[in-house]
């Protein structure tokens, strides 16, 4: 069994969310947990003007397996969330660095995260440079 992709240029959080590293940051699922989930079926992400928090729920992630809370890893306002990923869920799947990413939040606060390095060997995953 191989294991799963982390790219090296975006960070993680214990939850297994990914985020990029601008103040506008675009939020997403590791390939990590989107195997762990299973085929997911079913997205419920936070209202656009909403605030998030950094560790706290903002949406479910259900999979034919399980119904898994969705962690914000920063605090601040969404600013856009990914309508395709809500109509097509299993891009989570098939695509969780593109575009199955989840939401875009104009950062106020980080929340506790990881580098790619410190999340692959945490969950035993490969730091690629791109997939």
């Amino acid at each position: 069994m191989s294991k799963q992709p982390v790219l090296v240029s975006l960070f993680y959080s214990e939850e297994h969310e990914w985020l990029t590293t601008d103040e506008r940051a675009r939020v997403g699922v590791s390939a990590v947990a989107a195997d762990a989930l299973g085929e997911v079926v079913f997205v419920e992400l936070p209202e656009p003007g909403s605030e998030v928090s950094a560790g706290e729920p903002c949406g479910e992630l259900e999979s034919t397996k399980s119904v898994s809370d969705l962690y914000s890893p920063v605090s601040g306002k969404v600013v856009d969330i990914n309508d395709d990923v809500v109509d097509d869920p299993s891009l989570v799947n098939s695509d969780p660095y593109g575009a199955g990413w989840l939401f875009t939040v104009d950062v106020s606060e980080r929340g506790e995260l990881m580098d790619a390095n410190t999340y692959a060997q945490k969950f035993d995953a490969e730091v690629v440079e791109s997939l």
